[in-house]
């Protein structure tokens, strides 16, 4: 019995140290839940598709981490801005995986939306803006307000141009599309944007001007419809593709491009069978008083970038032509030291690029060795 006794006075004693050490305060609310509204929203335009991004909240708005996720509620406002979002234009629903790629708030996980512009809308607002916000909803379909806001243009764009075609030529590839009938508007500006991609490599090459194609105004003008893409490199695969871009330009503000849907794109394997130009202007002319006997040959530069050098051919009245190098020459003339007297040679060159393509043989020219 002492034994119990004491027993139950250290435990009076332990309760009575604990609470001299600590109080015990209200208690405290339990969580909304509500996501943090997203503060990097963003939008790209491309022809009628306004793609919009953002990255859904980690936290709640009492700093807790966000366990229940619900539908987003992507609005579209005429108005500068989106005070309010009774009738969304859709809702994006919660990543499947949202609750395993949620087990550390450091990971990023992003949404998206595609919303789809009516010509209607682009017509009668063609100079003005759409503004968009999301909404991130917890699973009871209750929120803590809109992201930031962003604005897309509502400039109208026309569809791609059509007969878009790439083929080899010799100066590179030659890019050539149909302008349409009379669709543009009169207020704006239009560019035909060119892409190329080598593997997984893509560039914009070429942005050629074409109001007058988009108004139906350029099927008289090659220049209206073709670009040769020059940059290339011999024995390659590429592939292109182009664009419509509409500008409208308003005084006082910045320039606004929105890029119109993508023609099909093209192939074309970049191999060289065309051969360089043609050399021209060859003159042979004969020297050996008091020397060896030679006539030396000049003849105009050929051009092209690829040029690898030049082939020298000679033949005496009603005998075969042979050709006189074993090697390209590498400059515009030629010496022949094996000659004659008393004997006229004819004389041709032709010139041969880095892929063992030759030209066609210049006009001849003759020197009789006295």
């Amino acid at each position: 019995m002492k034994i119990l006794h004491e027993q139950l006075h250290l435990v009076f004693a332990g309760l009575i140290g604990l609470t001299g050490c600590a109080s015990i305060g209200p208690p405290l609310p339990p969580s909304l839940e509500l996501p943090k509204p997203p503060t990097d929203l963003r939008a790209a335009r491309k022809g009628d598709q306004v793609k919009l991004t953002w990255t859904i909240p980690a936290r709640t708005t009492d700093r807790e981490s966000l366990r229940y996720l619900g539908k987003t509620r992507v609005c579209r406002s005429l108005a500068a801005t989106v005070k309010q979002c009774e009738t969304p234009v859709g809702e994006a629903a919660p990543p499947a995986d949202f609750a395993s790629s949620r087990k550390s708030t450091s990971t990023k996980v992003s949404a998206s939306f595609t919303d789809t512009l009516f010509s209607a809308i682009e017509q009668e607002h063609a100079t003005g803006s759409a503004t968009y916000a999301v909404e991130v909803l917890n699973s009871a379909g209750r929120g803590a307000g809109m992201s930031n806001q962003v604005h897309v243009a509502l400039v109208p764009t026309l569809p791609p141009f059509g007969g878009f075609g790439a083929q080899a030529t010799g100066q590179g590839v030659l890019l050539s599309w149909k302008c349409p009938a009379a669709e543009g508007r009169g207020d704006t500006k239009y560019l035909f944007r060119i892409y190329r991609r080598a593997e997984a490599n893509e560039t914009r090459i070429a942005q050629v001007d074409a109001t007058s194609c988009a108004a139906g105004l350029g099927n008289e003008n090659k220049k209206d419809r073709s670009f040769l893409d020059e940059s290339i490199e011999w024995e390659k695969a590429y592939f292109y593709r182009a664009a419509v871009v509409s500008v409208v330009e308003v005084a006082g503000k910045p320039t606004v491009e929105v890029e119109g849907e993508d023609t099909e794109e093209v192939k074309v394997f970049a191999h060289d069978i065309f051969p360089p130009g043609v050399p021209s202007g060859l003159q042979a002319v004969f020297s050996g008083e008091g020397q060896q006997a030679f006539i030396d040959l000049v003849w105009a530069p050929v051009t092209d970038a690829d040029l690898e050098g030049y082939n020298v051919y000679r033949h005496e009245d009603g005998t075969a032509v042979v050709k006189l190098n074993s090697e390209a020459v590498k400059t515009p003339g030629f010496r022949d030291m094996q000659v004659v007297a008393g004997k006229v040679y004819f004389y041709a060159v032709s010139a041969v690029d880095q892929r063992g393509n030759e030209s066609g043989r210049s006009e001849e020219a003759s020197e009789r060795v006295p």
